[in-house]
């Protein structure tokens, strides 16, 4: 676990990515084979669950700490992370347990069997055995919540360093439905076959947004299609069975049953890249249709008949078994028509159709008919492009129509998480209702570090009532918020729910009274819901 904390200190002190690739090379060289794995599973989100509540441990740290819960909480909302403030808070350990970050991972594993009274003592037992850094680790696994700013590329990048593989070949291999309670490092890193796991999906490739189309050169060269408003995946047909794998690695087959009578159309050795859409009459349906599915492991027969699902395929990157990623996309794609052909209309398999267009103007005037085909926007990819892994600039771009958006008043605001902990960044807004003000959505991304800092300054000076974290403000600031989707919902006071909402400007020039109300956010819903 030192070695463990180390790492993660060099880490987090630094923002260079030569440094963080360089400390977790080192480490790959050095730490055992067992906390190597765990280590890159954490790092690329695939932690331990939750072994006990925030509240039982803010109990129980405060009760060690010998602090009145009031003062540990008032802590807390300083600080901004339950791990640190009991890291802080803790006296000084009085034992010392040099054992291994897989050690302790088995150690928290045990403790989810126990019963109340004997977890309590088995966490203050390990509280008492850490050093501060080692102890705020511990805290961290125990609550499920370890994140670190790495990314899967730079895992990849330190891994290639460690070991001398190529990086393409790393990143697929870290793919897949593997935690190491299910393989070794071996088995995962060193073996030679990174198709061994007949699942085992390709990294995505992913797209930049599009600002303008001065770099693009002539049209002729680029495919649009649509940018589908679903579930990006892949389908992966291997070994006489089907896989379905969402972009965050979430493995989602038995969520879309409709799609295991692709194996009767599709070869063995198909790989196909696309977006999972709720589909009826030919058209996509929105967002709102597919998500009533997301999160459910058995689907009833009325969301089946309700919201069925299709796969609108973008791109194929396995071909009777051969990894065809490096062929042009022109090629892939004719490759793909020809599949589909043979499939029938009744199967849940369609091909994203290219938009026509000659020039840069058509594509406009096509990417502004894409709100009402339930679509984002559009996709352009050069013809001659390689399906690569990640995100790169040059040859994929998205293009998405402008936001919904919306003018509504500050109520409420709390503190954020991380560098944010002594900032109020996560705000509740409100629409104007006669004369009251209805909450309608939460939103904490979208402004400067320097507006953040002034409306902190006045939200402490302007509090009306505190609710734990959370402070009561007066209603006199507007924000422009900007979304993505809306729809019904009966768990929210206004009757709605909004989709990837986000500050888009603090409107200093508009009064409360201008802000927009309920009947605007209802009109909204029936036009865009």
């Amino acid at each position: 676990m030192k070695d463990f904390a180390t790492l993660f200190t060099r880490i987090d002190e630094s923002t260079k990515t030569t440094i963080k690739t360089a400390a977790l090379a080192d480490y790959f060289q050095t730490a055992t084979p067992e906390d190597r794995l765990w280590t890159i599973a954490l790092f690329t989100g695939r932690r331990p669950k939750r072994t006990i509540t925030a509240t039982r441990l803010r109990e129980w740290a405060a009760e060690v700490a010998g602090l009145p819960d009031w003062l540990f909480e008032e802590s807390y909302s300083i600080v901004g992370d339950l791990a640190e403030t009991i890291a802080l808070v803790l006296p000084p350990a009085t034992q010392s347990e040099d054992r291994t970050l897989t050690y302790w991972i088995g150690y928290i594993k045990t403790l989810s069997t126990l019963e109340d009274d004997a977890r309590k003592t088995g966490i203050l037992t390990a509280w008492n055995s850490l050093p501060n850094t080692e102890r705020f680790l511990f805290t961290k696994l125990l609550t499920g919540g370890f994140r670190i700013g790495v990314s899967a590329k730079l895992i990849t990048r330190a891994l290639a360093k460690a070991t001398g593989q190529d990086e393409p070949q790393l990143t697929h291999k870290l793919m897949g439905n593997w935690t190491p309670d299910t393989t070794t490092w071996d088995a995962l890193i060193e073996a030679d076959d990174p198709t061994a796991d007949l699942s085992r999906p390709y990294p995505f490739y992913l797209a930049y947004q599009l600002d303008d189309f001065d770099d693009l050169g002539a049209p002729a060269d680029w495919n649009a299609e649509r940018k589908w408003d679903g579930i990006r995946g892949q389908l992966i047909i291997r070994g006489g069975e089907h896989h379905l794998w969402s972009r965050g690695e979430d493995l989602m087959t038995d969520r879309f049953p409709e799609l295991a009578q692709l194996r009767d159309y599709l070869p063995d050795g198909t790989v196909i890249d696309g977006e999972v859409l709720a589909f009826i009459d030919e058209s996509p349906l929105s967002f709102n249709a597919l998500q009533k599915r997301i999160g459910r492991k058995t689907v009833p027969k009325k969301l089946l008949v309700e919201a069925p699902v299709i796969l609108m395929a973008y791109d194929l990157l396995e071909h009777k078994g051969q990894d065809i990623r490096d062929t042009p996309l022109k090629k892939r794609r004719e490759t793909l028509n020809s599949l589909i052909a043979d499939v029938p209309d009744t199967a849940p398999l369609r091909l994203s159709a290219s938009v026509p267009f000659e020039t840069w103007d058509d594509l406009s005037v096509a990417r502004d008919e894409s709100r009402a085909l339930n679509a984002e926007g559009l996709m352009l990819k050069r013809l001659e492009s390689p399906y690569l892994s990640g995100r790169k600039r040059g040859d994929w771009w998205k293009w998405k129509i402008d936001p919904l958006t919306i003018d509504a008043v500050m109520i409420y605001a709390q503190a954020g998480h991380g560098r944010r902990a002594n900032l109020f960044t996560d705000y509740t807004f409100a629409v104007r209702n006669g004369n009251d003000l209805v909450p309608f959505t939460k939103a904490y991304s979208g402004l400067t570090d320097k507006e953040f800092r002034e409306i902190t300054s006045w939200v402490r000076k302007n509090t009306l009532q505190r609710f734990g974290p959370v402070r009561q403000v007066p209603p006199e600031h507007v924000f422009e918020i900007a979304f993505e989707g809306i729809q019904e919902s009966p768990r929210h006071k206004s009757g709605v729910a909004l989709r990837f909402p986000r500050m888009l400007r603090w409107r200093r020039d508009k009064p409360v009274d201008e802000a927009n109300t309920l009947d605007d956010l209802k009109e909204m819903l029936a036009t865009y819901g």
